[in-house]
Order: C-alpha cells, then sequence, then structure tokens
C-alpha cells in the first residue's frame, strides 16, 4: 500500500470493500462513496488480492467469515505484502479470540455487524489519520537523512549525537539516522535492530513497542497504555494484556536469538511492562 501523500481529502483516497454478501457489500460501498471516498469492492478474499495487485488502496475493509480466504487469512496476506497497511475486520460473529488474533496480525480496527454507518465512517477516519501519521514519520526520517547528505556532501555521514528519553543517536557513517539503545543499535525507517552484526527484523508493531517502552524507562508502563499508543485502539487492560502479550513474546524471543537476555522486557505481574536497564554495547 502506497501513502504519496501526507494528507488526502475523500474524493483521493481509496477504500476497499470485502464481503461476500452482496446487500452487505453494497452499502457500506455507498456510505462511503457518499463523503467522497473512491470505493472498490470484491466479493471474496481472493478477488480482492487480485484487484490489490493492480491498484493500491488506503484502507481494506473486510468481513470475518467468508468462503474460502477468512478476512483474518485476508488480514495475514495483505501485511506480508505491507506491514503499514490499514485493514479494518469485520464479523457478525464476534468472539475475544477472534479480536485477539485480528490485533496480533496487525489489524487497524474490529467493527461487530450490523455496524452503523457513523461506525464505519469514523474507522476508516481513523485508519486514513494513522495513515498519514506513519507517513509523516517516513517523511520526516528521510528528511532527516536527506539533510544530512547535504551538509556533508557525501553519501554517507556522521550522525549527529542527539539524547532524548535515554535514547542516542550513533557516530557511525551508516546510510541513515540510527539510535543505540544500550547494545542494540536501531534503524528507525526499516523496522530492524540489530546487535553487534547481527541483524533482527521487527514487525512495525514490535518495533514502535520497544521503543515506546525505552521511551518511558523507569516505569511499569500498563498494557492498556501499550496497545493505545502503539497499536491506535483502545482496550481495557484484561483484553489488552491478551493483545500484547504474543507481541511481547515474539519481540524477546528474536532479542534471545540475538544473544540478548530476553528479560530486557521484564513483565511485572498485574501491572504491564518495563524496559530493564540496558548495559553499554
Amino acid at each position: 500500500m502506497d501513502y504519496e501523500l501526507l494528507a488526502k481529502t475523500p474524493d483521493s483516497a481509496h477504500i476497499l470493500v470485502v464481503d461476500d454478501e452482496g446487500a452487505i457489500r453494497y452499502s457500506i460501498g455507498k456510505t462511503l462513496q457518499k463523503i467522497g471516498y473512491q470505493v472498490s469492492m470484491a466479493a471474496s478474499g481472493e478477488e480482492a488480492l487480485e484487484l490489490m495487485s493492480s491498484q493500491s488502496f488506503d484502507v481494506v475493509l473486510t468481513d470475518v467469515r467468508m468462503p474460502g480466504l477468512t478476512g483474518v487469512e485476508l488480514l495475514a496476506r495483505i501485511k506480508e505484502r505491507a506491514p503499514d497497511s490499514i485493514v479494518i475486520l469485520m464479523t457478525g460473529y464476534a468472539s475475544l479470540g477472534t479480536a485477539i488474533e485480528a490485533m496480533r496480525l496487525g489489524a487497524h480496527d474490529y467493527l461487530v455487524k450490523p455496524s452503523t454507518s457513523q461506525d464505519i465512517r469514523q474507522s476508516v477516519q481513523r485508519g486514513l489519520e494513522r495513515a498519514r501519521e506513519m507517513q509523516r514519520r517516513r517523511s520526516l526520517l528521510d528528511a532527516i537523512q536527506n539533510n544530512l547528505k547535504a551538509l556533508t556532501g557525501e553519501q554517507a555521514y556522521v550522525a549527529r549525537h542527539v539524547t532524548a528519553n535515554g535514547i542516542t543517536s550513533s557516530s557511525a557513517s551508516v546510510p541513515m539516522t540510527t539510535m543505540s539503545l544500550g547494545p542494540l543499535t536501531i534503524y528507525p525507517g526499516r523496522y530492524q535492530i540489530s546487535v553487534g552484526d547481527k541483524p533482527i527484523s521487527l514487525t512495525p508493531t514490535e518495533f514502535d513497542l520497544l521503543l515506546y517502552l525505552a521511551a518511558h524507562r523507569g516505569r511499569v508502563v500498563p498494557c492498556y497504555e501499550l496497545v493505545r499508543e502503539v497499536r491506535n485502539y483502545v482496550a481495557e487492560e484484561a483484553e489488552a494484556r491478551e493483545v500484547i502479550r504474543p507481541h511481547i513474546s515474539n519481540l524477546r524471543r528474536k532479542l534471545e536469538k540475538a544473544g540478548q537476555n530476553p528479560d530486557l522486557i521484564m513483565n511485572v505481574r498485574g501491572l504491564g511492562y518495563r524496559l530493564s536497564e540496558l548495559p553499554e554495547a
């Protein structure tokens, strides 16, 4: 999914509605068209993937229960192609397990049918706002990189030292701005970290979790706050704990594989998570 504009008006945003029930598909499509969105429709997950192979969409709304490729499976396939994609799941058979799986895979929102027109409009609007925020972050990183290259007149440059919330930029010659977090080197534009010469690829959620915990070192961050700030999703603490747990587990596993202590991210039972003190590199 390609976000070329920092801000999109309704008539420039492309929305894909996926539902095997024609009446629901038509109703949702008309609701969004009335606002001015450009809407395409697909009757199956397979048809949706075919459309996405030739066209970019800013937001995808998909039913969960469909013949063939389910909505959750479609979500996973979309995220494999473009981790930053905005996908909203809709279901008439809501369950905590499905909701947790949706959030784990990176769904932007989870709507229970029958959803009101207002719910649908607001969810899509929040999705577009989140897409703009991610684009702003990428654009800022690109601007920093280009400005530093212009100052040095070279392809490689020495990043300036900046300290904020315990995160400092490195001074090694690198192709983009990096930050140091104890023994970890962080590459903001690539959702990647490294320990020494061992690169670790993270999902956007894992990456943002690590940076949020790093920015709030010294305190325990409750799970509902992590879900709200990292996933842009409001949940009670019990549900948020189930949403966050698999991301933390995957992050710990990746750190351990790279030779780091998995207890770098500590679980404070009943309260949340905090980042332990980091040794210097």
